[in-house]
């Protein structure tokens, strides 16, 4: 099954919902950045959330995430944008601790929580809306929630999870997003509140292979669902080597001649997709000849 983002309201339209399945999209993180399983939990839980953020953007809107807890793995970031498109890191990917007393990745270990999840939105027109809030857990799921509660206003549940294989590939991913609009009845809060107290991991509903209506349908219950729109997600970067080369163009001719003098050869390094770009001295110095237009 691909991966795949769903946008819905629930008891009509009285709640805003989103969940997603991540496991392929998490999957290519992992391989790309040779994650281990505590750091794959973390950056997987981090890009999930990201990418159902990013559902809830326009156009060519785009997001950043900085989670900064403290913790061993260092930083994580995640870039997402309203087209399901996702890509992320994170500072030491090869962190990995025992089991925590849940018998869980331990990911509040790994992400720390001495420290800030920052969220920046670009919505165009150089025009940024930037969020801050302490970290609450290092867990991420409820620290989204503390985010959407504190920095928007908008009362919210995320569960987001990850479950790692043996041999560190990724089992399952997703997540789930709930909202509340302004005016929502009690009634409908605490028939939320209880389904969500008693709801099974959302990584293990991934995993026996529940989609993401079924998800909400668990969550929101039965007949309670209507799917607004259904949106491909997957791992991209927007990194090519005419972006690079385009870069080194812009540091002008003297810089780039002092490269060939020095080194007789550049390599840039993406942080975002692990893909190193290699530029021989002949293509530096037509890049050289290209400043010269």
């Amino acid at each position: 099954m691909k991966d795949y983002l769903i946008k819905a309201l629930g008891y009509e339209g009285q709640v805003r919902a989103y969940a997603v399945s991540t496991t392929d999209t998490v999957g290519e993180a992992q391989r790309r950045h040779y994650t281990w399983p505590t750091a794959s939990a973390a950056l997987g839980r981090a890009m999930t959330a990201g990418v159902m953020m990013g559902g809830m953007l326009k156009g060519e809107e785009k997001l950043t995430i900085k989670i900064e807890g403290g913790g061993p793995i260092g930083s994580i970031l995640v870039d997402s944008n309203a087209k399901g498109e996702v890509r992320g890191y994170v500072t030491h990917p090869q962190t990995h601790f025992d089991l925590n007393e849940q018998g869980k990745l331990d990911v509040r270990r790994a992400v720390g929580t001495d420290g800030l999840l920052t969220v920046v939105k670009d919505i165009g027109l150089r025009d940024y809306f930037s969020g801050q809030v302490p970290l609450v857990s290092g867990e991420l799921g409820e620290d989204f929630t503390y985010y959407f509660v504190t920095s928007e206003q908008v009362p919210s549940s995320v569960g987001v999870g990850v479950l790692v294989n043996p041999d560190n590939s990724i089992l399952a991913a997703g997540g789930f997003i709930i909202q509340l609009m302004p005016g929502t009845s009690e009634d409908t809060i605490s028939k939320i509140e209880n389904r969500l107290s008693t709801i099974t991991p959302v990584s293990k509903m991934i995993q026996s292979g529940m989609t993401p209506e079924e998800i909400l349908t668990e969550i929101l219950g039965e007949g309670n669902v209507n799917i607004l729109e259904k949106m491909d997600v997957q791992f991209s970067c927007q990194c090519s080597r005419e972006r690079i080369a385009t870069a080194l163009i812009s540091l002008g001719q003297a810089e780039i001649r002092d490269i060939i003098e020095t080194d007789g050869q550049a390599e840039a390094h993406c942080h975002f997709c692990n893909q190193t770009y290699q530029f021989s001295k002949e293509e530096l110095e037509e890049l050289e000849e290209e400043t010269k237009k």
